[in-house]
């Protein structure tokens, strides 16, 4: 399926698709694109669209304005309609929890999308966006990129998958540290860390590295492609040993000759290979 130039219209977000890449921008800059009630059903909907549509073979997020976001809106939590903060205490707090779970689902788009996730991050990336580029495969940096877990400072604990995540991608004690304090810290911290993959001079250089290290992805089989990103989410939740059964029972299934021979003639040809891509998900029923 060509997808070269196709756009989708969004209220928080620019998407545009090309080259097998999907670009998905944040695009409220006069609010610092935080992160409203609008934001947070519409990035799991285009998540969720691009990937079952088979409609790219990576996704790049980035954003516009000073800073890639501020964080949750607060117009989230002042909606009585959403959550009710008045009432029985019981009733309130199930409520409570069911928002909170949902705003982790929208989050968790990023994670359980087949295909992967760059994130392309410049200014500040506060509170709610940290939570989202944890969840991404890898994230990139200008130097002027700071990164704070606010929710602390703002006296309560992170609650979207920050502290869930960051401990999986660097050591306990640095997370404990900025979680505790909720202090800023700077791209060149977070790239000595592992949080991010590389730090770019501007936001012109990371958007240009970012996009040419998701055409390296795109040119690959997206078969293996979404093995990797499949095998890598199971083994970081699993024992090595469960890691390698469930590689065997993948490559047993999914492996196929037909993309490696595309590869092999592909080189001695100095081509690019031409790859099937995956197939949509199918809907259960038809409606």
């Amino acid at each position: 399926m060509s997808t070269d130039g196709t756009q989708f219209e969004y209220s928080c977000f620019n998407v545009s698709i090309s080259d097998h890449i999907a670009h998905v921008q944040l695009s409220r800059p006069e609010q610092m694109n935080t992160m409203n009630k609008a934001f947070w059903k519409e990035l799991p909907s285009l998540i969720d669209k691009i990937d079952s549509q088979s409609l790219a073979r990576v996704i790049v997020i980035s954003s516009t304005g000073k800073h890639f976001s501020a964080g949750m809106d607060l117009s989230v939590f002042s909606d009585p309609n959403a959550v009710p903060m008045r009432g029985d205490p019981a009733r309130m707090a199930e409520n409570l929890r069911r928002v909170v779970m949902q705003l982790q689902d929208s989050v968790s788009s990023l994670e359980k999308a087949r295909i992967p996730v760059l994130v392309a991050i410049h200014g500040g990336c506060v509170g709610g966006a940290l939570d989202m580029v944890c969840a991404a495969d890898c994230r990139y940096a200008t130097q002027d990129a700071f990164f704070t877990i606010k929710e602390t400072e703002l006296g309560m604990t992170a609650d979207v998958g920050t502290l869930q995540r960051f401990p999986k991608l660097v050591s306990q004690g640095m997370v404990r540290e900025l979680a505790y304090t909720g202090r800023k810290f700077t791209a060149s911290e977070a790239e000595a860390m592992g949080l991010v993959n590389k730090v770019f001079p501007d936001q012109e250089a990371l958007i240009a590295g970012v996009m040419e290290i998701a055409a390296r992805i795109s040119g690959n089989s997206p078969l293996a492609v979404v093995g990797c990103k499949e095998m890598l989410n199971y083994s970081r939740d699993h024992s090595v040993q469960d890691s390698l059964s469930y590689m065997a029972t993948w490559q047993s299934g999914m492996f196929r000759q037909e993309d490696m021979m595309k590869s092999f003639v592909a080189k001695s040809q100095k081509t690019q290979p031409e790859f099937d891509e995956v197939w949509p998900v199918s809907p259960l029923f038809e409606l």
